[in-house]
């Protein structure tokens, strides 16, 4: 039996809190919430959007040893946060869509536990992945959209079979 990653979010108390989607999954034990960063877990895969990596199935054993790590913080502040900030191993995330209401269909605009779901999913964590998305009633919306997608992800190699896939989405879509 494998054992689920430990789950960290960075919350920069930038948003509201009853529509945090990261205290939500605190308040329901299933993630851990930190409000500085030198608490985030030394080696966890942080989901970094600025990493020049991409999160893939490779990044298995490092999420089971280390835990993954979302960044809760407003976009407009974030690359500030980010790259001055956060150590461990970044890892962003490839092209999906958000299933959230706020964001509905949007290209890589997910909120904090989409992109946990999403690392959890690709790296073969997927019925974690349905458990955190079960307590929002939009949860499943992710997993619908994204299920090709996330599937193809999921049976990568590496980071580059991952941008290599994310080349092809692309190329599909503006033909």
């Amino acid at each position: 039996m494998d054992v689920s990653p430990r789950l960290t979010v960075y919350h920069a108390n930038q948003c509201a809190p009853k529509r945090c989607t990261g205290l939500k999954l605190k308040r329901f034990g299933l993630a851990r919430v930190v409000n500085r960063i030198r608490f985030l877990p030394k080696r966890a895969i942080v989901l970094n959007p600025f990493s020049e990596i991409a999160f893939s199935p490779s990044d298995k054993e490092r999420l089971k040893d280390f835990g993954l790590v979302a960044l809760d913080c407003s976009w407009e502040h974030a690359e500030k946060v980010i790259l001055k900030h956060v150590k461990g191993t970044s890892r962003c995330l490839p092209i999906l869509f958000a299933g959230n209401p706020v964001n509905y269909g949007k290209a890589t605009k997910l909120n904090t536990v989409e992109a946990l779901a999403a690392g959890l999913y690709i790296s073969g964590f997927k019925e974690r992945a349905q458990s955190i998305l079960s307590i929002f009633s939009w949860g499943h919306s992710f997993l619908e959209i994204n299920n090709i997608l996330l599937e193809k992800y999921a049976t990568a190699k590496s980071s580059l079979e991952i941008v290599q896939i994310q080349n092809e989405l692309i190329k599909d879509r503006s033909s």
